[in-house]
């Protein structure tokens, strides 16, 4: 069950049923789930449309996510489900914003997935406004995350995550988990109605460190989760020592929430290329030609 110490909601990275099943059983509660094109290509039902001849057609994928998230949604009727756009380079935000509206009558407790780039900002600002709930994803610079913030100003708590991608900033040597305290600084005089939503976490130490930090949301795979449970669900202190070796400091930013949201410079090649990477695992599953 959940610790008593426990203030940081936890979340399951994925796109497969019997995980969540497995994760819930082990630790007792969820408090969510977030789900990507790259996860639900893993999914053991999706990946055999992988083949060719056993493709979805463009429609058939959206009934398979439908139903996923639907399923998911009944497993977690009080927690959040992270659904994600489709948006490569090209996509605009009024494409992101059709999506989003239809993906958000699937089910009562989703959270829509996406791109923090100046068309899905604009998107989260025309979404929000409309009272829907969004979790900007990609995120990797403080300048997006005060982008965020001021796209989605006015939003009730609970309406907005921010998910910086902590794996693929360790990926190319910077400290992913100096990025997320930087952002929990840069938000601590705020409204908080963003919440920080520590995503890509690939071992225990970005897991306890998120925790330390205090972290609205951590979202973690399932076999990290079940290694936590199978530890007896430690929750560290703020003075817990987080192993950054071989890692890159990454400085603090001293900016402003004040400003418009289309000031800030939030351009980055990591959102770049994860927009790639998630566009080309949902392509895979598809019949182009069907």
């Amino acid at each position: 069950m959940r610790p008593d110490s426990l203030k940081t909601r936890i979340f399951l990275d994925g796109a497969d049923p019997a995980e969540t099943r497995q994760v819930l059983d082990a630790l007792g509660f969820l408090d969510g789930q977030t789900t990507n094109p790259s996860l639900l290509a893993k999914n053991p039902e999706a990946a055999a449309h992988k083949a060719p001849g056993h493709k979805f057609s463009k429609t058939a994928i959206y009934d398979f996510y439908k139903d996923l998230c639907r399923t998911l949604s009944g497993m977690l009727p009080e927690g959040s489900i992270s659904i994600e756009v489709y948006a490569d380079a090209d996509t605009t935000a009024e494409a992101m914003v059709t999506q989003a509206r239809e993906f958000d009558a699937w089910i009562p407790n989703a959270h829509i997935k996406l791109p923090t780039t100046r068309a899905g900002l604009a998107a989260a600002r025309l979404l929000t406004a409309e009272g829907r709930r969004v979790n900007m994803t990609l995120v990797f610079s403080q300048a997006q995350a005060a982008a965020v913030y001021g796209a989605t100003r006015g939003a009730k708590r609970g309406a907005v995550f921010l998910s910086p991608v902590v794996g693929r900033l360790d990926d190319r040597g910077e400290n992913g988990m100096e990025f997320i305290a930087n952002v929990l600084r840069l938000y601590g005089q705020s409204d908080h109605h963003v919440e920080v939503l520590t995503a890509s976490v690939r071992s225990m130490g970005h897991f306890l460190c998120a925790l330390a930090l205090g972290s609205d949301i951590i979202t973690a795979p399932a076999g990290l989760l079940l290694q936590w449970a199978a530890d007896g669900l430690p929750v560290p202190g703020p003075d817990y020592a987080y192993d950054a070796a071989g890692l890159t400091g990454i400085p603090y930013e001293p900016l402003s929430l004040d400003k418009p949201w289309t000031d800030y410079a939030i351009d980055h090649d990591l959102t770049r290329t994860g927009m790639e990477k998630f566009s080309k695992d949902w392509n895979s599953l598809i019949d182009m030609d069907a």
